[in-house]
């Protein structure tokens, strides 16, 4: 079995993509860059700044270091106070709850600290995590395998013992890198096939398919793709 369970936030656990829209397409459009939901949306997991910068290049926008750090901060800030529209998917608290005290497990997600720790607590999911680490304590964004591998040193965990669960192709790409498995949902802005391009170790296509994500975890199934 796995000795820790790393989870992914946006479009694993929780449904962000309306506050993650909103909050972007908010700050950019205060210095005249206008994008769709999609291109923000595909983007979901490699962190604010990385996705702001993209946005900036695509509107042929260029901002220096102080302009650029303030859009970060203010978009952190206005998703923090969309958190009400946030909503857990179906079926994850109770995986999380089917895992507690049964695995270490953490919290890796590229959003802010300040945004996660209010969620958090107003899904009153905090006692789920042993360890949380966000965008703040990373250096670089997914697919960038930093953030998975802080985690596991945090949990005192070697990343071969690690199972990680994710909805990017991001998120995949990073755990492989990190040396861990990859359990990935079809539950973020990509699809089932997208997902499995990037050869996940087992392909679900909700959440709810506890009792499929528990075997793998606690028997160690090897390369199972659906």
């Amino acid at each position: 079995m796995f000795k820790a369970v790393i989870f992914d936030w946006d479009g694993t656990l929780a449904d962000t993509k309306k506050a993650v829209v909103i909050s972007f397409s908010k700050v950019l459009a205060e210095v005249g860059c206008v994008v769709n939901d999609e291109f923000i949306e595909r983007r979901i997991g490699t962190g604010t700044r990385k996705t702001l910068e993209d946005a900036l290049e695509h509107c042929r926008i260029a901002l220096d270091y102080e302009t650029l750090e303030k859009l970060v901060r203010r978009k952190v800030r206005l998703q923090a106070e969309l958190s009400k529209i946030v909503d857990l998917f179906e079926g994850a608290t109770a995986l999380l709850d089917a895992l507690h005290g049964r695995t270490k497990n953490a919290l890796a997600t590229m959003s802010g600290r300040k945004v996660i720790d209010k969620l958090l607590s107003e899904k009153r999911i905090e006692k789920y995590f042993d360890v949380v680490v966000t965008a703040d304590e990373v250096p670089k964004p997914k697919p960038d395998p930093g953030i998975f591998l802080v985690s596991a040193t945090k949990l005192n965990v070697v990343p071969k013992d690690c199972v990680t669960v994710e909805d990017s192709i991001f998120g995949v790409k990073a755990a492989r890198e990190a040396g861990m498995k990859c359990i990935a949902i079809p539950s973020g802005a990509y699809t089932k096939d997208e997902l499995k391009n990037e050869n996940p170790d087992l392909l679900v296509d909700s959440i709810t398919e506890k009792e499929k994500i528990l075997d793998f975890i606690f028997e160690e199934q090897v390369h199972t793709i659906t």
